[in-house]
């Protein structure tokens, strides 16, 4: 289906002012691609009319246009939308059993958008006002033990580079807390041996400083020593003192992808026989989990994990005080109800 201008004008907003990922700004764009193809089939218009351009532009440049477009347009049934227009649309979405996390993502990228449009003078109002997002049951996050860590980090061979890079990697990941996105963002020079840290480039071009355990640090020394004897990584070698070497190269001497990473998990995920559903994002939480665990404060791990809100750290505590209860309800003799 065709993109509507409005919804092009809206996901160049969240990348290019907002600084979100390309990945979260197509996943909003798809949402509100949704929303508006609903009402084109409602009412039997095209997004790719040359009459929608116009209209946008009446909308965002009203001293550069002149008078409103006589033709039907999807542009303003999108921007004058009511409350009544926004709950047809999620009736249409609960007629197809979409999970209620998946309806307050949609019903969020609404409220991002008519927030938006308001602001720029395309909407007069918002109606999301209106609009509740359903209540949903809150999941913790996954975490494993630090037994299961210690056999997945084990995993890796010490052997050859790339061996010695998984395990780098791997180390970083529960060593920091830090986003997969955000490892392989590094680059050679955000590695600081002296001060035993790694400068992190987060959401939002958000910049932070992380500290990195021993074993994390001896993993990434040992692989770095290694690089310059290997050939594939002679030119990228060189370059490292330039600011445009990745930390973690592949087998091509270019930067690793997330998705490289996660199939690196996988491997040895197998190998040692772990939970294959376990992802880079719960080393993420078994680092917060277990920092938590032995006593650290909360407001330390939320600057570790670049949180911006408090709230968002806080689920962890949630999950600490489970792994207590458990940990009673397991060893007490008296925990259970007879």
């Amino acid at each position: 289906m065709s993109i509507l201008p409005i919804t092009a004008a809206f996901q160049s907003y969240l990348t290019d002012e907002r600084h979100f990922s390309k990945y979260t700004a197509r996943c909003y764009g798809a949402d509100l691609r949704q929303f508006v193809e609903y009402l084109s089939e409602e009412h039997g218009l095209d997004p790719a009319d040359s009459a929608e351009t116009d209209e946008l532009r009446r909308r965002l440049e009203p001293t550069q246009t002149a008078g409103a477009i006589a033709k039907p347009s999807l542009t303003a049934i999108v921007c004058d939308g009511d409350a009544d227009l926004i709950r047809g649309f999620l009736g249409h979405l609960g007629e197809q059993n979409y999970s209620p996390a998946t309806m307050a993502r949609k019903i969020a990228t609404l409220r991002s958008f008519y927030k938006w449009a308001e602001r720029r003078g395309a909407a007069k109002t918002n109606p999301m006002t209106l609009i509740r997002t359903p209540r949903q049951t809150k999941r913790l996050p996954k975490a494993i033990t630090i037994e299961q860590v210690e056999q997945l980090l084990a995993a890796p061979s010490d052997g050859d580079v790339l061996g010695r890079r998984d395990r780098g990697m791997l180390e970083t990941l529960y060593s920091t807390g830090i986003r997969v996105s955000e490892l392989v963002g590094l680059n050679f020079e955000d590695l600081d041996l002296q001060n035993e840290a790694l400068h992190v480039r987060g959401k939002g071009r958000k910049e932070r400083i992380v500290p990195l355990g021993s074993h994390a640090l001896g993993a990434i020394a040992r692989y770095v020593d290694m690089l310059p004897t290997d050939s594939r990584f002679e030119a990228a070698w060189q370059m490292r003192n330039s600011g445009e070497m990745p930390l973690f190269l592949n087998k091509h001497a270019k930067r690793l992808s997330s998705r490289s990473v996660r199939r690196k998990l996988d491997k040895y995920l197998r190998e040692v026989g772990l939970d294959p559903t376990i992802s880079p994002h719960t080393l993420r939480h078994s680092f917060a989990t277990h920092l938590l665990d032995n006593g650290a404060d909360l407001r330390s791990v939320q600057e570790l994990l670049g949180h911006q809100s408090l709230s968002t750290t806080q689920v962890y505590t949630h999950l600490s005080a489970q792994r207590v209860r458990d940990a009673y309800d397991d060893a007490h003799p008296r925990a259970e109800a007879g």
